[in-house]
């Protein structure tokens, strides 16, 4: 019973009390006939005794009782199985009536499901403003929407917050780089200075990665400024060409396999989405490895590095989240890409789910629905 729908329950409830009601009235009514309909004794009392209200008729009395006695069986077996009948009938089209009402009554209901369905972090404006006299279910959807009033304002000044700290932390660190250039730059610049200086334009280089990586998830948390068809093939094509120096600098074999599909989005978003899965697979793969790149349908990027446990995929798509959990020794990303990607394929009103590979490593699938 746990597992039916709400919807079915109060169908069920409704349908089962009407059937009580329809047994109990039935018995009722089932004392009463058996009650107050005449024995046979009524009619006759003796041999040569009149029928009541028959006139001076004279029958045998074992013969009119016997008849009397099969006649009040038969009525009331008929009224039984008739009502019985009517009772069934009946009880169905209650169920049948229950379910339309039901339907109708949690209507709003399924409205605020939808509404929460379609809802994410990057598009909080949808609202439920369900009409009708004030209610328990008018209360529940508008108590729905403030909610989410609050939620988008906390959103909105959350991205405006990290937009605007990462663009004012650029300035900073692109003089500190500029510095340590200049020093290294000096003829009279000792080994050690010129070492130190090497780590700190690494150091740099990866701040400079990660602000990078939270200004593109800001942009993409923000939704779409403009869209338009973009080939989803033609951009991996592109993006496979660009990235065919760094495989080969890591003796990393790439694989296409792509098909014309179009879809209505960003193009630089897109790119960098793409760009992000395959930056990624090349980097955590093994040396001889390979990666492969699908636009069939979806777009599918799968490399051949370590197994990976399928109780840390959910993970990888949160910021700052790697397979091994170190956040900071790790110097060939800032632990934004996978993060990036999914926040580019909701906006583009798509998804993503990461597989183990079949021959190790990770296999990324992103869903985005075709341009109309």
């Amino acid at each position: 019973m746990r597992n039916l729908s709400l919807r079915t329950r109060f169908s069920l409830m409704f349908g089962a009390l009407f059937l009580l009601a329809g047994a109990i009235l039935l018995l009722v009514n089932y004392v009463l006939v058996a009650r107050y309909l005449p024995e046979a004794s009524t009619f006759t009392s003796s041999e040569n005794t009149p029928v009541a209200g028959s006139g001076p008729l004279h029958v045998s009395g074992p013969d009119v009782a016997q008849s009397i006695s099969e006649y009040r069986d038969s009525a009331v077996q008929t009224l039984i199985v008739v009502s019985g009948f009517a009772l069934l009938l009946t009880g169905a089209l209650a169920v049948l009536l229950g379910w339309l009402m039901a339907g109708r009554v949690l209507q709003p209901v399924h409205a605020i499901t939808a509404t929460a369905r379609r809802l994410e972090a990057g598009n909080l404006d949808r609202r439920i403003n369900l009409d009708g006299p004030p209610g328990e279910l008018k209360e529940l959807a508008d108590t729905f929407d403030t909610m989410l009033d609050r939620l988008a304002t906390s959103f909105d000044s959350q991205r405006r917050f990290v937009a605007n700290a990462s663009h004012e932390l650029r300035t900073p660190l692109a003089v500190q780089r500029t510095l340590v250039d200049v020093a290294m730059a000096e003829e009279d610049a000792s080994p050690d200075l010129r070492r130190l200086g090497r780590q700190l334009l690494v150091t740099n280089e990866r701040s400079e990665r990660i602000i990078e990586g939270l200004l593109v998830l800001a942009r993409s948390d923000q939704g779409l400024a403009s869209s338009g068809p973009v080939r989803l093939d033609e951009v991996a094509d592109h993006v496979l060409d660009s990235m065919s120096g760094l495989a080969a600098s890591r003796g990393v074999t790439l694989h296409r396999s792509l098909r014309p599909k179009t879809v209505l989005g960003e193009q630089v978003l897109l790119e960098r989405l793409v760009t992000n899965l395959v930056h990624n697979a090349i980097l955590y793969n093994s040396p001889g490895g390979s990666v492969t790149t699908e636009v069939d349908g979806a777009l599918v990027v799968e490399n051949t590095g370590p197994p990976v446990p399928a109780e840390a995929l959910p993970g990888l798509f949160e910021p700052f989240r790697r397979l091994t959990g170190d956040r900071t020794s790790h110097t060939n990303g800032a632990g934004l890409g996978l993060s990036i990607v999914r926040s580019i394929a909701l906006a583009h009103d798509g998804s993503v789910r990461a597989d183990p590979g079949t021959a190790g490593g990770l296999r990324v699938t992103v869903d985005l629905p075709e341009a109309p």
